[in-house]
């Protein structure tokens, strides 16, 4: 066999990925934004429980419930076009959010987020797996969106926190509309489009089977994680399981199917796809809860806040240079199972955090939880793409993405709904004497409890908000451990699936 030298890319192809990390460092900074947020919006929607982690999660539940379909979307009319389109969703529903004057509005406005992101984020991923021939300078490549597309739930609350300190709470919104304008203007100067040149018809069929599984199946595990194990919830799960099993027979059987499900046959691909989902999942369920514990158990400004976490950025980009360095030589299993584990030590940190901590401490491991997440998430999504073939990079990107705000969206209603249920069973239990008028809201947020402190006096409000606190944190350590429990045991799982792999480039070449 003769082995050509791929084409090396230019200074245009460079260009372009600069360009491409932009909606992708948008999309998922969308996910964790509202974290910082969230104090304020509380206090001016006054959401229920429910209804605030709606907001917080009902964006990636969308985005994963389209991802697939709007990735074979882009396989078919343009991956470019694709991202084109987004671009005009997602700065009008940012708008829509940022003026929003009920919870109502603006769960519908982080709905319609959702569905502009998912036409954004497969685009920019699979463009980056077309302009790159050659293997070195697409790890590169990838390892840069990586540390934009990881980073950006870390970046997420900071920005928000800048914005805060000056201006509503809206304003965490409007920063898209001028980048989604940018990337209009810019996206067809550098980048080149692509599509597969051979698609055949799109399968309308399997796109709907899709929506049709994915949709009952997070309702129902949302559903169990608020309240328990109920017939309504396992009646939706088992209705989305029953569709997904269509999905997958339908994608077996369909001319032109939407993806290729051999690819999970492939140790690279099904490996990568699970481990990316699960080191999400702990990841931004853990970002709003410490998030929320900086503002009202540490009592720091949004800005104060948004300094502070600027090491958890820096942990998530080095864990990137580390994998993107050492992926040459040191096999894929031993990188993304080190990774997990490096992460589940963060978790582990985070659990030992007390009411009277220093910041330090949470930040330290906060800093380790986001060094691991850089480096499983970079070597995953590497394999993800050098595993399935270049003309269905989008259905591949899509089915990346799909894992991380699926995970996501899920980890942020598992781990917070678990730290939402042990405050709110606490603060029921241990009424404050005197504070019987605000012990209602005080039992549902830590948030609310602050703004009824305000109200109430002095010695009473100490009473009420050292309680809270306690409460509070007492959540936020135990959804710590369950979090450090399940990166613990995927990195064991990560580490028996991925034993046959090598590299990426030779992984490309198995069948």
């Amino acid at each position: 066999m003769t082995l050509t030298t791929p084409p090396r890319a230019t200074t245009r192809e460079w260009i372009g990925t600069s360009v491409l990390i932009l909606p992708a460092l948008l999309a998922s900074m969308d996910l964790s934004v509202l974290f910082m947020a969230s104090p304020w919006i509380s206090a001016d929607l006054a959401p229920t429980a429910s209804q605030h982690l709606w907001m917080m999660d009902i964006y990636g539940f969308v985005m994963a419930g389209l991802l697939i379909t709007m990735g074979s979307v882009g396989d078919r009319i343009g991956r470019r076009k694709l991202l084109l389109i987004g671009a005009v969703a997602f700065g009008t529903a940012s708008a829509l959010a940022a003026f929003a004057s009920s919870a109502e509005m603006l769960i519908a406005a982080r709905a319609l987020l959702g569905l502009g992101g998912a036409t954004l984020a497969p685009s920019t991923l699979s463009l980056i797996r077309g302009m790159f021939h050659d293997e070195n300078q697409r790890r590169t490549a990838v390892g840069i969106w990586t540390g934009a597309f990881t980073g950006g739930v870390a970046i997420g609350p900071i920005i928000g926190g800048l914005l805060l300190e000056h201006f509503h709470w809206g304003s965490v919104f409007l920063i898209n509309i001028p980048v989604m304008v940018l990337l209009l203007i810019v996206a067809p100067l550098v980048i080149r489009d692509a599509r597969d040149p051979h698609p055949g018809r799109f399968d309308l069929l399997g796109a709907a089977l899709s929506l049709a599984a994915i949709l009952p199946l997070v309702y129902g595990i949302k559903k169990t994680a608020e309240d328990g194990v109920g017939w309504a919830s396992v009646a939706a799960m088992v209705v989305g399981a029953i569709f997904a099993a269509l999905f997958v027979v339908r994608q077996r059987t369909a001319p032109s199917p939407m993806i290729d499900v051999h690819l999970f046959a492939r140790p690279a691909f099904s490996g990568s796809i699970i481990a990316n989902a699960i080191v999400v999942f702990a990841t931004a369920g853990m970002g709003l809860l410490s998030v929320t514990f900086m503002q009202t158990v540490l009592g720091f400004a949004p800005l104060a806040a948004a300094l502070w976490m600027l090491p958890t950025v820096a942990g998530s980009f080095l864990g990137v240079a580390i994998a993107s360095l050492l992926a040459r030589t040191v096999r894929p299993a031993l990188l993304v199972s080190t990774g997990l584990l490096v992460a589940a030590v963060g978790f582990a940190g985070v659990s030992l955090v007390t009411p009277d901590s220093h910041v330090g401490v949470l930040i330290i491991a906060y800093s380790t939880l986001t060094l691991g997440v850089g480096m499983t998430a970079t070597m995953v999504t590497s394999l993800v793409l050098t595993t399935a073939p270049p003309e269905k990079a989008g259905a591949a990107s899509a089915l990346a993405e799909t894992s991380s705000e699926f995970g996501g969206a899920l980890g942020i209603a598992t781990l917070g709904t678990l730290a939402g249920t042990i405050y709110r069973d606490t603060m029921t239990a241990n009424p404050v004497p005197g504070a019987e008028n605000a012990a209602e809201a005080a039992g549902d947020t830590v948030g609310a409890a602050v703004a009824a402190a305000q109200e109430l006096p002095a010695e009473v409000a100490d009473l009420l908000l050292r309680q809270a606190f306690n409460a509070y944190t007492h959540g936020l350590s135990v959804a710590a451990v369950l979090g450090a429990a399940v990166l613990a045991l995927a990195a064991v799982c990560a580490g028996l699936a991925l034993r046959t792999v090598t590299t990426p480039q030779s992984t490309s070449m198995k069948e």
